[in-house]
């Protein structure tokens, strides 16, 4: 089969204004980025169209390490609704330069189920990374800069809880020593990267409501304290209008296309391990303005991505999905069943049936929300018709709906069967209003053994004395009624990659706590994860290159 990048190429693609035009903005709104890529004003958002539209949610089984093809399938489920007659729209996240040079390649669908132009879309984009990086770093420059300025004052900060952040994968960079070199190049300082997706200023534009909002949510983000103990903020800075002037056209969605031309929404970029892993709400909403039927995704296994769309952005924004949508693939059941993964590609349909109860245990999950759940098979040429004959038995003893897709392979056309489950699925048997896992009003260790236990299935939390210490200030700060984030591996129930299936009677060690104010959430460190990712042996980039003026490798 052709790559991604060749197939992409071979679609004749619709400038940006007749995509717009074709779901209703007016042209003098598109704000052309060349001509296949624009930002849409938030302006056009409409609240009453957003609450008569319906919103789908796609999520996943624990994945392996080369993932579900939950982006691929998201696409290709618009396009299958888009086929039978439907007005449907995808909204996705941006892809990271991280993973794209890194472990997973690009992050704009996949084989004939893609967002358009891929390259552009999976480097550059329109910028918005590269602002919010440099928002990011701004801030820190300031920063450093009003401690410099006030070392030998009252008005000096003693503890400083802001680091900087690069959107690329380098170890080297988690922790570092700044202001070597003699005073007049700053103070020599502990600190450290994280990858920009983990950025603060990520999750306020994911969060923002308006241009005022992200202007308030800036001001607010906790940047460290004084020495009579009082938190010092953006605000008291002085900087919040400065550092959102940097963000002002970041904070509009992106307007693309799909392989097959229909209209696609894709902006902001939160991983789903170390962040709340969805894309901006006014993206979405956005595409609930325009769209009868919008498709979202939320990052890796349901356990990350789903829990935190739910008790995190369906909980500020309003929102509530008339369906959820779990992929799942052959290969993933099996890792999740006990073969090894060099064996996940052959048949093996003990393996296959052990996997089963990873698969289970999101689907309980999902269905705890109040969630309506079907299970879509992701088919890759691998896959035997016994293996997938054996999922969709199970999922009809789950009482949940099953269909297969072919969508990376053959675009729309293999998308047809899910998409018409889907929408029989919400005109009949549309999901109850949302149910979270936790209230509001519980303390931050209420709200985490309620994920802990109900979500994951631990049977205990314990805390380090500096997570012991960051409740404490949470608690002086008012706050707890924030939203927990949860920061853990993508690849188990729990905090070790390597507890494949449903892991049982397992602790959980809260190791850090990271106060996210302006985002207005808690971001609660498991395990061993890391907010800065490291390459691996062999990175992406080593596939990437440009021949011809022709990008080569990048998917």
């Amino acid at each position: 089969m052709k790559s991604d990048i060749e197939i992409a190429r071979e679609v004749s693609l619709c400038k940006i204004k007749e995509v717009a035009s074709g779901l209703g903005i007016p042209r003098e709104e598109v704000q052309n980025y060349g001509r296949y890529i624009a930002k849409i004003p938030n302006h056009l958002i409409n609240e009453q169209k957003i609450k008569e539209h319906n919103l789908i949610l796609v999520t996943a089984i624990t994945p392996n390490k080369a993932g579900v093809g939950k982006t691929t399938v998201s696409i290709g489920l618009a396009l299958g609704l888009n086929k039978i007659g439907k007005k449907a729209i995808v909204a996705l996240r941006e892809p990271s330069l991280g993973p794209c040079f890194g472990m997973k390649g690009g992050a704009a669908g996949g084989g004939y189920s893609q967002v358009l132009p891929m390259e552009n879309i999976n480097l550059h984009f329109t910028g918005d990374f590269h602002a919010i990086t440099s928002a990011h770093n701004m801030i820190t420059a300031l920063l450093d800069n009003y401690i410099y300025q006030t070392r030998n004052s009252c008005e000096g900060l003693k503890e400083i809880k802001w680091k900087r952040v690069l959107d690329v994968n380098d170890r080297s960079l988690r922790n570092i020593v700044s202001g070597l070199g003699g005073s007049a190049n700053g103070i020599p300082t502990e600190t450290g990267f994280d990858i920009t997706p983990a950025s603060e200023i990520m999750a306020i534009l994911c969060l923002a409501t308006d241009l005022e909002d992200l202007k308030r949510r800036i001001g607010n983000i906790l940047l460290g304290y004084t020495y009579d103990d009082k938190p010092f903020t953006v605000r008291d800075l002085g900087v919040a209008g400065a550092i959102t002037v940097l963000l002002k056209d970041a904070l509009l969605p992106n307007l693309v296309q799909t392989t097959e031309n229909t209209a696609a929404f894709v902006h902001g970029g939160p991983f789903a391990n170390i962040a709340h892993g969805c894309n901006s709400i006014l993206a979405t909403k956005m595409a609930l303005t325009y769209g009868d039927y919008v498709i979202t995704e939320a990052g890796f296994g349901a356990d990350l991505g789903a829990e935190k769309f739910f008790n995190i952005k369906c909980r500020k924004a309003g929102l509530n999905p008339k369906l959820t949508v779990i992929v799942a693939t052959a290969q993933s059941l099996k890792l999740h069943g006990g073969v090894p993964e060099d064996k996940i590609k052959e048949q093996n349909i003990e393996g296959l049936k052990n996997g089963l109860a990873n698969l289970d245990k999101h689907i309980r999950n999902i269905q705890g929300f109040g969630q309506q759940v079907i299970v879509t098979f992701n088919r890759f040429a691998s896959d035997t018709d016994e293996e997938i004959e054996l999922v969709s038995q199970h999922c009809k003893q789950m009482g949940v709906g099953f269909a297969m897709n072919t969508v990376f392979a053959e675009g729309g056309e293999g998308g047809i069967e899910l998409a018409k489950l889907v929408a029989d699925t919400i005109e009949n048997y549309p999901s109850e209003p949302l149910k979270y896992t936790y209230e509001e009003t519980d303390s931050v260790r209420t709200k985490v053994k309620k994920v802990a236990e109900n979500i994951y299935g631990a049977s205990s939390v314990v805390y380090t004395t500096l997570a012991d210490k960051k409740i404490k200030q949470i608690e002086s700060l008012g706050i707890s009624h924030y939203p927990i984030c949860i920061a853990k591996t993508q690849y188990s129930f729990s905090s070790d990659p390597k507890a494949y299936g449903v892991a049982k009677d397992f602790e959980l060690k809260v190791r850090d706590i990271i106060i996210n104010n302006g985002a207005e959430m808690i971001v609660v460190i498991m395990g061993e994860i890391m907010r800065m990712p490291g390459l691996p042996k062999e990175p992406q980039a080593k596939n990437i290159d440009i021949v011809n003026g022709m990008v080569e490798g990048l998917s």
